[in-house]
C-alpha cells in the first residue's frame, strides 16, 4: 500500500480525490495548503505528493523542495506550456490539468509510484553489485537442506518475520535472498545490513536515519536503511550484535510499523519485512540480559536453522562443483575439474569456516592453477585439527567445553602460533581467509588471547 499526500484547498475536490485513491488501494492523507502539510506530516515519508498549483500562501510547487526524493505530481486549472515547464524545472515529475478524468489520474499516479519503486530497487541493487552469491547459490539435497528449502517455500509468501540461525559462513544471507525472491515483495528492494560491521555509535543513525543537526557532523537529513527498504525486505545479519538502544528502536518498528529518525520527534510509516540472522546463542543472551526477550520473540516468528558444512557430507561434491564453475566464470578461466585426490581432500576436511571457507579455497585454487585440474596442493587445506578448532567461532560452541590452553595442540596455541608466524607478511583479510574465519572472528580471538595487531 502506497502513502499519498493530497494538497488541495477546495474541500470538495480534496474529498473526491481521497475517495478515488483509497478505492484504488492507497493510504491517503490530506492538507489544504503547503504550510498545513509541512506542519502536520513528515513530507519525505510519503511515496507521492499530489498538489494543486495555486494554493493559499505558498505555491504548490514549493512543496517540491520540502520533500526531496519524493515525487510530486502537480494539478492545475491553468494548464499551459509555460506552467508545465516551470513545474518540471522545479522538480515535479509531471502535471495534470483540471478537470481531469479519474482513469487518467489513476494511470498517472500508478506510473509515478511504479517508477519510484523501481528507483528504490535500483538504488538497492547498486549497493549489492558486488554481491557474490545469487539465490541460485543455494545448493544441497541432504535432509537438513531439504528442510531449509521447504521452510523458505512456506514462509516466503507470508509477511512473517524470519530468524535464520547457523554458524558463520553457512549461507544465511542466501536464505534471506531466497525468501525475498519468492515473496510478493520481490519487486521491492532487498537491503542487507551487517549489524557487526557498523560502529555502535553510528548504528542507530545508519539504520533509522537522522535529522540535520541531530549530532556533530549531521549537516543534512539522512534516511536510514530501514526507510531504504520500504516496500521490500530488510536483512539484519548478526542481529545478536545489536546494542540495547537499537534493539528498542527495532522493536518499536516491528510493533508499530514506524521509525523515528535520530533527532526527530515525528515518526515515519514504513512497510518493511524483517529477516534477521545470527550465529549467536540468542536464548543465552536473553538470560544474560544482553538481548531483549520481547524482541527475540518478535524475530523468531519462523525460525530456519542452517546446518554446518561438516553435517552436509552428501552435498559437498555437488556444492564444490557448483562453486568451482562459478569461480571459473568470475575469473575468466576455462572450466576446471577436481582430481580424485582433491575430491578426497575436500570430503575429508572438517570445514570449520563452512561454505565461505570452501569457496575461498576453491577460488584460490583456480587463481593458482596452471591447468584445468584442481589438485590437493592447490586447495592448500590446513591440517584438520588446527583449522577446525580455530575456525569455529567461540559463540557457536558457547555451550560446549573449551579446549585447554596448556595443551600443545589446543585451539588457542594453534591460533597464536599461526598469527604470530604470518602476520608480518599477511594482512588481516588474508589471515582470516587462511584460518577459515571472518575478520570479526579474527579480531575477537586477538582480543581474547592478547595478540596485538602489528602496525606498518
Amino acid at each position: 500500500m502506497s502513502r499519498i499526500l493530497v494538497i488541495e484547498d477546495e474541500p470538495i475536490i480534496r474529498t473526491e480525490l481521497r475517495r478515488l485513491l483509497v478505492r484504488a488501494g492507497h493510504d491517503v492523507s490530506e492538507a489544504g495548503s503547503v504550510q498545513e502539510a509541512s506542519s502536520d506530516y513528515a513530507l519525505d515519508s510519503f511515496d507521492l505528493v499530489l498538489s494543486d498549483l495555486r494554493l493559499p500562501g505558498a505555491s504548490g510547487t514549493d512543496v517540491i523542495a520540502l520533500c526531496p526524493g519524493v515525487p510530486v505530481l502537480i494539478m492545475t486549472s491553468y494548464a499551459t506550456v509555460k506552467s508545465a515547464v516551470d513545474a518540471m524545472k522545479l522538480g515535479a515529475v509531471d502535471y495534470i490539468a483540471k478537470p481531469f478524468d479519474h482513469d487518467e489520474l489513476l494511470m498517472q499516479v500508478e506510473r509515478v509510484l511504479r517508477e519510484g519503486k523501481l528507483a528504490r530497487q535500483n538504488a538497492a541493487l547498486k549497493r549489492e553489485v558486488e554481491q557474490a552469491h545469487p539465490v541460485s547459490g543455494m545448493v544441497g539435497s541432504c535432509a537438513a537442506m531439504r528442510e531449509v528449502f521447504e521452510r523458505v517455500r512456506k514462509v516466503a509468501p507470508s509477511p512473517a518475520t524470519v530468524l535464520v540461525l547457523g554458524e558463520s559462513g553457512t549461507g544465511k544471507e542466501l536464505v534471506a535472498r531466497a525468501i525475498h525472491a519468492q515473496s510478493p515483495r520481490t519487486d521491492g528492494p532487498l537491503v542487507a545490513v551487517n549489524c557487526a560491521a557498523i560502529p555502535e555509535g553510528l548504528l542507530e543513525s545508519e539504520l533509522f536515519g537522522h535529522e540535520k543537526g541531530a549530532f556533530t557532523g549531521a549537516q543534512a537529513a539522512h534516511a536510514g536503511l530501514v526507510e531504504a527498504a520500504h516496500g521490500g525486505t530488510l536483512f539484519l545479519d548478526e542481529i545478536g550484535e545489536l546494542p540495547a538502544p537499537a534493539q528498542a528502536r527495532l522493536l518499536r518498528m516491528l510493533q508499530d510499523g514506524e521509525v523515528r529518525r535520530v533527532g526527530s520527534t515525528r515518526p515515519r510509516k514504513v512497510d518493511v519485512r524483517i529477516v534477521a540472522a545470527t550465529h549467536r546463542d540468542l536464548p543465552r543472551r536473553v538470560q544474560e540480559g544482553t538481548f531483549r526477550q520481547d524482541l527475540y520473540f518478535r524475530l523468531r516468528v519462523v525460525e530456519i536453522r542452517l546446518p554446518p558444512l561438516r553435517e552436509r557430507g552428501e552435498d559437498l561434491p555437488a556444492l564444490a562443483k557448483h562453486l568451482l564453475e562459478k569461480a571459473c566464470r568470475q575469473l575468466g578461466r576455462p572450466l576446471a575439474t577436481f582430481s580424485p585426490d582433491a575430491l578426497l581432500a575436500l570430503t575429508s576436511h572438517p570445514w570449520p569456516g563452512n561454505v565461505r571457507e570452501l569457496e575461498n579455497a576453491i577460488e584460490r585454487a583456480v587463481i593458482l592453477a596452471d591447468s584445468p585440474m584442481v589438485t590437493p596442493e592447490l586447495l592448500a587445506l590446513e591440517p584438520a585439527g588446527g583449522v577446525e578448532a580455530v575456525g569455529t567461532p567461540a559463540d557457536v560452541v558457547e555451550s560446549g567445553a573449551e579446549a585447554e590452553d596448556d595443551s600443545p595442540d589446543s585451539i588457542e596455541e594453534y591460533f597464536r602460533r599461526f598469527v604470530l608466524e604470518h602476520q608480518e607478511h599477511m594482512g588481516e583479510t588474508e589471515l582470516a581467509k587462511r584460518l577459515g574465519i571472518s575478520r570479526k572472528a579474527l579480531w575477537e580471538k586477538r582480543q581474547k588471547l592478547g595478540i596485538p595487531r602489528t602496525r606498518a
